[in-house]
């Protein structure tokens, strides 16, 4: 039986809907498969956040919630939620799609990409994850190299320089760190290790 999901501030002005676990390019698209499966018609489906063009009704927000969520999705109706996934997907993006390049600090980067001091993001982050942003970033760091061995294509110096490490050796303590494991031995194992980035 589906836990009973509350729906009363999930849509907001602008009928913006947010939703948490995607973090990927598929993400988007299973997404908007799913709203217009039901006859919405999303005017733009970024990582958390979808925009609908149309009024929805009550049958159409239950429809939706439940279908999401069959798909590992959850729709998210209270600000501080909604802020650290906003959180999450700004680093996956920057990991996966940029890889990790960052013109600036980490703080300055989330600050100025989500409009609140970076103290509040991080004290907010903690309490509502258990853990921090710099673990969460250097987590979904740690998944990116993961995928770079397994496709055994980039040096672990190459690797090192495309995410911003100082060097292959500081990346490989932090793989280590993180792992349990070096860089090396990981190849061998093979891809069998990697985290969906959902559940990172």
């Amino acid at each position: 039986m589906l836990p009973v999901i509350r729906m009363s501030l999930l849509f907001l002005s602008g009928m913006k809907i947010y939703i948490k676990n995607m973090v990927c390019d598929r993400c988007k698209m299973v997404v908007d498969n799913e709203l217009k499966l039901i006859g919405l018609h999303p005017s733009s489906v970024e990582l958390g956040e979808v925009e609908i063009v149309e009024d929805i009704s009550p049958g159409q927000k239950i429809d939706l919630a439940r279908r999401l969520q069959g798909l590992g999705f959850e729709l998210l109706d209270d600000k501080r939620s909604r802020l650290v996934e906003k959180i999450k997907n700004k680093l996956v993006d920057l990991v996966q799609n940029k890889n990790g390049e960052l013109k600036v600090n980490l703080s300055d980067f989330l600050s100025g990409e989500l409009h609140h001091e970076y103290s509040y993001l991080s004290n907010l982050f903690s309490e509502e994850t258990g853990s921090t942003i710099e673990k969460y970033f250097i987590a979904q760091k740690i998944e990116k190299v993961k995928e770079w061995l397994a496709y055994d294509e980039l040096s672990l110096s190459e690797i090192a320089f495309r995410l911003n490490y100082s060097s292959a050796s500081h990346l490989s303590q932090q793989f280590k760190k993180v792992t349990g494991l070096s860089p090396s031995h990981f190849k061998k194992i093979g891809e069998n290790r990697r985290k969906p980035l959902d559940s990172i």
